[in-house]
């Protein structure tokens, strides 16, 4: 259906049930005169239909965003699936509707991302980096903790950041013994593995950063350049990451990447060192899923 087709079934005298399928906050900015909402991307997508339209011969309209997003087909299939007989996309959407010289209504105020700049001081209890460690036959997962870290943010462009790591916080999440998690736990701080006593911390520090070009949401939109020390070795480390706001005063920031602990003198069960492991050998790359939340530095 186009535009034209779909105002001349609103002037009829039998008008179709009129549904923008887009978050809340957008239907309130800007929607088709007479329209109702019932967001596709909610769990209670169908169980709002069913509200609106109790009856499965009921004649839907749906419409969204438009060209490059799916959210109108996606609510035909849904409601195809659930039963409605007689459902139909409006594929150009709002623009197309607005192209074709038709009136629209709503505050319009679209929701803006946050403004994104300055300081921002890494919240230590609620960031955590996971690690995964594995061998042949199996694996062991678990957390590490951050001591302190900033980000550097200038007008949404991220400059710089620095992480510090408390490798004493070292935990095993997989091992329910008691005696085995300990003895993992004693085993990762002793110089097979990070030897803490020497190192407690790691460092981490981006020099560099840079927006991914055409990165969608959802998908990493910086590259972070800098420097991972390690058991005191200073090793290149280069890693995409997600990061974002929800309100311009809190970061989020999430990734996930390998590093070869034998670049930083971890060489226990490394098979680019030893021989005859069998069933000692432990894989040299460990697994990261870094997630950070930082709270805005009011400035001087």
């Amino acid at each position: 259906m186009n535009a034209e087709e779909l105002d001349s079934r609103i002037r009829s005298g039998q008008p179709p049930l009129l549904v923008n399928v887009l978050p809340e906050e957008v239907f309130a900015a800007e929607r088709i005169p007479g329209s109702v909402n019932a967001c596709v991307y909610e769990m209670a997508f169908l169980d709002r239909v069913s509200q609106l339209a109790p009856e499965k011969e009921t004649a839907i309209v749906v419409y969204g965003a438009g060209e490059g997003s799916l959210d109108s087909r996606c609510a035909v299939e849904k409601l195809k699936t659930a039963g409605y007989l007689h459902v139909t996309d409006l594929p150009a959407g709002l623009p197309g509707w607005r192209s074709a010289g038709f009136p629209v209504e709503g505050s319009g105020q679209l929701p803006q991302a946050p403004r994104i700049d300055g300081r921002f001081a890494i919240d230590t209890a609620e960031s955590v980096i996971r690690w995964t460690g594995r061998n042949l036959f199996n694996h062991h997962s678990g957390t590490v903790r951050l001591a302190s870290g900033e980000i550097h943010v200038a007008d949404g462009v991220l400059e710089s950041a620095r992480f510090v790591i408390d490798m004493d916080s070292i935990a095993c999440e997989d091992l329910a013994d008691p005696d085995w998690n300990a003895m993992l736990i004693r085993h990762l701080h002793d110089a097979d593995f990070f030897e803490t006593s020497r190192f407690p911390t790691a460092v981490f520090a981006a020099d560099e950063a840079g927006d991914i070009p055409n990165a969608t949401e959802g998908m990493p939109n910086h590259l972070l350049n800098g420097k991972l020390t390690l058991r005191g070795v200073t090793r290149q480390l280069d890693f995409p990451a997600v990061i974002a706001s929800a309100d311009g005063r809190r970061l989020t920031g999430q990734a996930q990447f390998e590093i070869d602990r034998t670049e930083f003198g971890s060489l226990y069960g490394s098979g680019k060192f030893f021989r005859h492991l069998g069933k000692h050998i432990v894989n040299d790359h460990i697994h990261l899923h870094v997630k950070i939340h930082a709270d805005s530095v009011p400035r001087d």
